[in-house]
């Protein structure tokens, strides 16, 4: 039983009227609401100047997302609704009783709310004793209204003599954020990636957003807030890292042409790396990321082998030439490759496999971590895979033909003496 299947059952046996499940987990949850103010994997915070259209609005907009493939526990964060004892005190009475507003409050404070009284002291711990009315004199309006105070010139009265009592509603929550009231529809994202149904519910509320009141803004938030700064830093992480890739090939062979014939592995790598996680149907994400940078200079050290023993076989042919006086033909070239590319090939696949053997066993891993290293582990299986088939198969055959070209243009073969 995996994780979904899992969820999908205590969703199905675990149903509350008025109450929307979120499945999470709360070292993940606890996270999100420290970083973003967002229990949830997404969140639309709905930002305006006045409780009750906030509310509306985020109905509003929750009833748009509800058939979007992907989003799931979805629900308003509440802002209104929340019930409140409200005791208003009528000056004019409290006068004729001779009573201060003061003096009704702290009646009210003491019975409702609770008042310290003294500290019991237990060893080394203390604690603060609290009295108050019982629970049978403060469940309900009619008692509320019978609490008696004290007044100087009439002895005891009912606390409706001088205060109206009545339940009123309320905002549940005041949230706020940058001096904004706040509102937030809240939703998980299941059997889809993060940053497609993002941008399918954009484009379902793309006509609302722009029909919004005056003062009232919305803003993504959650998770997602996270992915878009890490793609940001992707962004710039990943050219940096191809640049760093060339450079060091550029100063092992101190030719760019050998170091583009190395550097076009990375696609073919790319290739392998995409497919594998679309069939096993992993989302983008930075871990697949970090695979794919990592798979990046697993492929050019491949690659860097084969012309490594591409370039000793040449060096070796124009040695013996060299040595008999006889002229260097296409023949010879295709020798020397077939001998740098096929009687090597032992140390080129011992390489590769190396390497995915260490990576084998984190398929099958069930463990702590497992979910983290999985995207991870895959694009470097499926890159290297392709990434092999090209070094062995085309690179040579590039090799050749560059060695050809040198050969003909300049009626010499360039020797690269890697270091």
């Amino acid at each position: 039983m995996t994780k979904e299947d899992i969820l999908m059952e205590m969703n199905e046996r675990l149903q509350i009227p008025g109450v929307v499940n979120g499945w999470t987990q709360p070292i993940i949850n606890r996270i999100n609401m420290l970083s973003t103010g967002v229990r949830t994997d997404v969140g639309l915070k709905v930002f305006g100047q006045n409780l009750d259209s906030i509310w509306a609005l985020s109905n509003n907009l929750k009833n748009h997302l509800a058939d979007i493939k992907g989003v799931n526990d979805l629900y308003v964060d509440p802002v209104t609704g929340g019930k409140f004892i409200d005791i208003s005190i009528r000056r004019d009475d409290i006068g004729r009783y001779g009573l201060s507003v003061d003096d009704v409050n702290r009646v009210i404070e003491s019975a409702l709310g609770g008042v310290n009284v003294t500290t019991t002291i237990e060893g080394r711990r203390r604690f603060n004793v609290n009295v108050r009315f019982a629970q049978d004199y403060r469940n309900n309006l009619e008692e509320i209204n019978r609490i008696l105070v004290q007044s100087p010139e009439s002895g005891p009265i009912p606390l409706s003599a001088v205060a109206d009592i009545q339940i009123s509603e309320g905002p549940a929550m005041v949230t706020s954020e940058n001096a904004m009231l706040r509102g937030a529809v809240l939703f998980n994202v299941r059997d889809r990636d993060l940053g497609s149904t993002l941008r399918e519910c954009k484009q379902r509320l793309e006509e609302m957003v722009k029909s919004l009141p005056k003062g009232y803004y919305l803003e993504w938030s959650g998770q997602y807030e996270n992915q878009i700064r890490a793609n940001r830093k992707l962004m710039i992480i990943l050219p940096v890292v191809v640049l760093i890739i060339l450079l060091v090939v550029y100063f092992t062979y101190r030719s760019f042409k050998e170091a583009l014939i190395t550097l076009i592995t990375v696609p073919f790598a790319l290739i392998g790396g995409v497919f594998i996680i679309y069939f096993n149907h992993i989302n983008m994400s930075v871990a697949v990321a970090v695979g794919f940078i990592a798979l990046f200079g697993m492929a050019i050290e491949t690659a860097m082998l084969m012309t490594i023993y591409l370039n000793e076989a040449m060096r070796e042919m124009v040695a013996k030439n060299e040595d008999s006086q006889e002229t260097i033909r296409f023949a010879d070239i295709r020798q020397a490759v077939i001998k740098g590319a096929v009687k090597r090939l032992r140390p080129k696949i011992m390489t590769v496999s190396v390497s995915l053997f260490g990576l084998f066993p984190v398929l099958w891993a069930t463990g702590a971590g497992s979910d983290v290293m999985l995207p991870i582990t895959l694009p470097l299986i499926g890159g290297l895979v392709t990434s092999t088939i090209y070094v062995l198969l085309v690179t040579p055959v590039i090799f050749e033909i560059s060695k050809e070209h040198e050969l003909s243009k300049y009626g010499k073969i360039k020797i690269i003496n890697p270091k």
